[in-house]
């Protein structure tokens, strides 16, 4: 009787040994699929800055290519109106994003322009940077998918004063909705380039700071990896646990 309790026990615990380490490896499994996500954005994205030739900025409205990257050109009609995108940070410091809306001439689709980021102060007061609205601006820089919305808190979008408001993640739709938009956002955004050439006016030489960061407020393809190795190892580590107790089990019954 007392064998069959005891070997009942050894099972028991390798069952839960065997469900808790699946249950790592599969976290583990998760950050590395991660890491190759991040790993082909990144592949992606340089592809896009290695080519020579600008695309047009009709490409940003392709649902083909919403989670493609191409570098763009072209000139269009900015808008009034000014998102800053709450909860940005870049090299550490907190802040928001300045985006603008483009009419491009070639395009049947609004575009959001990423025009840099500002820093925050402590009273988060809004910076007083506007977009510069007018006819025939030239733009260039990166299409990319828009940034992620996380995890969704309240309304996405709030109105501040004149045109400008402020946006806890961007939702295309309701963006376009509020802005009273005739037109539909493209799926991507223009991020613009962040080196200032001597001809450039309009948005392309706003104040903010520019950068073409894949990656600004989440992990590297590193950290997830770091983060499946411990995973693993937390699985490899129960099931040598349950490999040495029912060791020391029977050598006791023994």
């Amino acid at each position: 009787m007392a064998v069959n309790i005891g070997a009942r026990r050894v099972l028991g615990w390798w069952l839960l040994a065997l469900l808790v380490a699946a249950g790592f490896a599969q976290l583990g499994r998760w950050q590395l699929g991660r890491m190759h996500e991040k790993q082909a954005m990144l592949a992606a994205a340089s592809a896009a800055l290695d080519h020579a030739h600008p695309q047009p900025l009709l490409l940003a409205s392709d649902p083909a290519r919403a989670q493609g990257y191409d570098w763009a050109a072209g000139r269009g009609t900015l808008l009034a109106a000014t998102v800053w995108l709450d909860g940005q940070q870049r090299e550490g410091r907190v802040g928001v994003r300045q985006y603008c809306l483009l009419l491009p001439d070639d395009g049947a689709q609004a575009l959001l322009v990423d025009a840099g980021w500002w820093p925050l102060a402590g009273s988060r007061e809004l910076p007083q940077a506007g977009c510069p609205a007018g006819i025939g601006q030239g733009v260039r820089g990166l299409l990319a998918p828009p940034p992620t919305p996380g995890l969704a808190h309240g309304d996405a979008l709030a109105k501040q004063d004149g045109d400008r408001w402020l946006a806890s993640r961007m939702e295309l739709a309701a963006l376009a909705q509020a802005l009273e938009l005739r037109v539909a956002i493209a799926p991507r955004v223009l991020r613009l380039a962040p080196q200032r050439e001597p001809g450039d006016t309009g948005v392309m030489a706003a104040p903010g700071e520019r950068d073409l960061d894949i990656l600004p407020n989440t992990m590297l393809p590193e950290r997830h990896l770091g983060y499946a190795v411990q995973w693993f190892g937390l699985a490899l580590t129960v099931l040598v646990v349950a490999a040495t107790l029912t060791f020391r089990m029977k050598k006791k019954a023994k």
